[in-house]
């Protein structure tokens, strides 16, 4: 057991030591000029959880949406992107309605810490087969458009990295790639402000209404939210292939609202949290390509009625690299 138990240190020094020696992490462009696009799409579906008449047990509510493409121009410090919605919607408009999306975001980090500040709001919603209670409806156009139902997300995050070779800029591949494996646990906190509105209208069609449960007649579910949530992080390139990601689980201190007959109730609560995000692709000195995933989760729980909505945004980015062909760190 003692042979054991020193091998084990020995190993474990050994790690700390050579992992000191070999700094070189990260190959960086900061004095490249970066050129890139990108194309991809977002969505935000939500959910109302709730023993409904007929046995439904839940009504999902979905947007339509638009894929978006954007050009932008990085070099050193300055960073600037744009992006329009371009050709038409993905989901047919006689099953899932029309959708206007506005987005509004920026990130910037400080030493360990990488700091995202996001807004998005969704117009215009459809919910899903809707023909299980309304006889309008048929199979052929089995949902339900509600234009004016609408979701906002204000959310502010702040992700500490322990290790320090572990630095955002190098995950999407513009600014920077790796050139070994790092791993690191981290905590990220949150700070959000969300929900869904219907314009004065019952969010939950009056068919589905429960009588002696008011909130199932809400205008609005909203809530505003802080917490935690620890992780791990992984990110290597082989062979000028890289792949990182992170899951983080955690929980969040809630106050949350129903709005109804011009009047919210709120109470006080605990929610769950998750932390999702997945990217990689190939990138070289002159070039990169990267798959970047962002997933999403927002949950208000009302005893036995639960609301709970999922973000997604998937992209592929690719740009060029010109000037400077970076430096190792």
């Amino acid at each position: 057991m003692k042979t054991l138990l020193n091998s084990i240190l020995f190993v474990f020094c050994a790690n700390i030591f050579f992992a000191q020696k070999d700094s070189i992490f990260l190959e960086d462009f900061y004095g490249s000029k970066v050129v890139y696009a990108d194309i991809g799409f977002n969505t935000a579906p939500f959910s109302l959880r709730y023993n409904f008449p007929n046995d439904i047990e839940k009504i999902t509510y979905k947007n339509n949406y638009k894929p978006f493409l954007g050009i932008g121009f990085a070099y050193k410090w300055f960073s600037v992107r744009a992006a329009l919605p371009i050709l038409g919607y993905f989901r047919r408009k006689e099953l899932f309605g029309e959708t206007k999306q506005y987005n509004l975001g920026f990130d910037f980090d400080i030493k360990k810490i990488h700091f995202d500040f996001e807004f998005k709001s969704i117009f215009g919603y459809s919910i899903q087969d809707a023909n299980r209670w309304d006889p309008t409806l048929s199979e052929s156009l089995p949902n339900s458009i509600v234009p004016k139902t609408a979701s906002i997300n204000l959310a502010m995050n702040a992700w500490y990295f322990n290790n320090k070779e572990f630095k955002i800029k190098g995950l999407h591949g513009k600014r920077a790639h790796y050139n070994k494996p790092v791993q690191t646990w981290y905590v990220k906190g949150t700070f959000n402000i969300f929900g869904t509105d219907n314009a004065g209208s019952s969010i939950i069609p009056i068919a589905m209404q429960d009588p002696s449960n008011s909130k199932t007649a809400a205008t609005r579910f909203s809530a505003f939210d802080f917490g935690a949530i620890p992780g791990y992080a992984y990110v290597n390139r082989i062979k000028n292939w890289q792949f990182c990601g992170w899951f983080g689980l955690g929980g969040v201190i809630q106050s949350k609202f129903y709005r109804l007959d011009h009047q919210s109730r709120g109470f006080l609560g605990l929610a769950p949290r998750y932390d999702i995000r997945i990217m990689g692709g190939y990138s070289n000195k002159d070039f990169f390509v990267f798959l970047v995933t962002d997933f999403d989760n927002k949950s208000i729980r009302f005893s036995e009625l639960v609301y709970r909505q999922y973000y997604y945004m998937v992209k592929i980015t690719g740009g060029i690299r010109l000037g400077n062909k970076g430096k190792s760190k």
